[in-house]
């Protein structure tokens, strides 16, 4: 793109990544700040992603023999100190309830009615929900107990940024518990698998599934996995965790079951979530300096239908012609998906509208104006193309063919963004002096001007998770695939046979 061309979002990617992200966020009419500090309002278009992958995710996890159900938003602050450990991870985050009730003094609103216990908000419902199962559990035959829940949770962050990190987000939280170990382990890595097939295959980001380092576990968890994506600041984005908690809740709640056997054993529980963070991440791999990029899997709308209507008698024609097209449209689907077809009606310029939906990341745009109506014709443009670049296409060949570039659009985001991140993943780098130099800013007015991936050794212990400390890297994960090769630490030189990835993150 020549560097006098005009882009709908400024500043651009290269020149201000941060603003850029947020202004993105705002172009698309996505969300906004809240009147309560660290909150949003997620607006319409921003839902309605949401909804979609909430129903795509709905699906999978019922279609894996989990149920959903609902917990409550308060926990008794006894709940969480059974689990020290947890509590511990989550302690500088919780937001607490210690009244029931305000009285008017003054014309002031004081709280009154202490509470003989507090009540912390929902960050993390592992100890609510332990509290029920506990009583829903009794025999072997009760297991396994495989729980969902969507909902919201506080954590009460300082530094906020609309969809990756606000005090209140959405999410949805899976609970389940398991006569043995095993069965525990495979749920652990079944729902990893869940996570990486929407997060590819629906969001189209590439991600590397792994293990989290011990330091870098959920509280409380025996072992986290992960799914790991790059953004086009080629810093990483944890996409999706799934923990295997061995018997370390159960104990703290008192999930007890007989086994055939009739011995008393604790059961095996497992925990895994996503969250509106997803949006964020989507913003990040896919969005371009003209505003946000939809895979249509995920888009509230897949065509906007413009009319053109250069004078007021062509207009119920032009209306009608664009209406008819939209009818023919929405008979149509791709991949199990209906197609969603909005006509833009509005009383405002076309170039506006045009701008307006590219900004918000529509897959497909078709203008239509009378003599469009002569031809039974429209013109399309792509949104993983310019958005000068159109094709004048018969309309019955776009109502077949719909179906057919949208998949092609939700390949290619995915297909570039895969490429982006391999050019951006180091596998050469065998000393600290090259691993730190390529981590360092190349320009301190643009911190974000720094590496991407690196796949190295890693030997674990505090030297090295300090030296990475001063750089603020972190250990991703350890990838599942690993090579089985040894060598030495990237970061220490020690012997090391375990790969690991290593980026700056959010």
């Amino acid at each position: 793109m020549n560097s006098k061309e005009v882009t709908a979002i400024t500043p651009r990617r290269a020149d201000d990544y941060p603003e850029w992200y947020q202004q993105v966020v705002r172009a698309a009419d996505l969300a906004e700040n809240s009147a309560v500090r660290g909150c949003m309002v997620i607006k319409p278009w921003g839902y309605g992603v949401w909804e979609n992958i909430q129903k795509h995710l709905d699906k999978m996890i019922k279609d894996t023999g989990h149920s959903n159900a609902y917990f409550p938003l308060f926990i008794p602050l006894s709940y969480l100190e059974k689990e020290a450990s947890h509590v511990e991870g989550f302690a500088k985050e919780c937001a607490v309830v210690t009244h029931h009730r305000l009285e008017a003094k003054d014309g002031k609103l004081i709280p009154t009615g202490e509470l003989d216990e507090p009540l912390v908000v929902r960050p993390t419902s592992e100890t609510i929900i332990g509290e029920s199962f506990a009583k829903w559990v009794q025999s072997y035959r009760d297991l396994p107990l495989l729980i969902n829940q969507w909902a919201n949770v506080v954590r009460w962050e300082m530094r906020t940024r609309l969809f990756l990190r606000t005090a209140e987000f959405l999410w949805q939280e899976g609970h389940t518990a398991h006569s043995t170990q095993q069965e525990a382990v495979d749920e652990t890595f079944k729902m990893l698998e869940v996570y990486a097939d929407l997060v590819e295959n629906y969001l189209a980001m590439p991600v590397i599934k792994g293990e989290k380092i011990p330091e870098e576990r959920f509280p409380g968890a025996v072992d986290t996995y992960c799914i790991e994506a790059m953004m086009q600041d080629r810093k990483a984005l944890q996409a999706g965790t799934s923990h295997f908690l061995g018997q370390n809740f159960a104990k703290a709640s008192e999930i007890k079951f007989l086994n055939q056997e009739g011995a008393t054993e604790y059961a095996y529980t497992t925990s895994w979530g996503v969250s509106t963070r997803l949006i964020g991440g989507m913003i990040m791999t896919h969005a371009d300096d003209d505003g946000l990029r939809l895979p249509p899997k995920v888009a509230p709308k897949h065509v906007v239908i413009i009319p053109v209507i250069p004078k007021p008698e062509t207009e119920a024609a032009v209306l009608a012609y664009a209406e008819s097209i939209a009818a023919d449209l929405r008979r149509q689907s791709f991949d199990g998906i209906n197609v969603e077809v909005v006509v833009d009606r509005r009383d405002i310029r076309g170039g506006d509208k045009s701008w307006e939906w590219i900004k918000k990341g529509i897959p497909l745009r078709l203008e239509v104006g009378p003599r469009d109506i002569e031809s039974k014709q429209a013109v399309l443009y792509r949104r993983d193309k310019g958005p000068r670049e159109k094709a004048f296409m018969p309309a019955a060949e776009i109502v077949s063919s719909v179906g057919a570039i949208l998949s092609d659009i939700q390949r290619n985001y995915f297909e570039q963004a895969r490429a982006f991140r391999d050019a951006n993943l180091r596998r050469d780098i065998n000393s600290f002096e090259e691993f730190k130099k390529y981590f360092t800013p190349k320009n301190e007015q643009k911190p974000e001007i720094h590496g991407g991936f690196v796949l190295g050794k890693w030997a674990g212990g505090k030297e090295a998770l300090d030296l990475l400390a001063e750089l603020k890297v972190t250990v991703r994960c350890l990838p599942l695939e690993q090579s089985g090769t040894e060598g030495r630490c990237v970061v220490t030189g020690k012997p090391a046979t375990r790969d690991a990835i290593f980026a700056k993150a959010y």
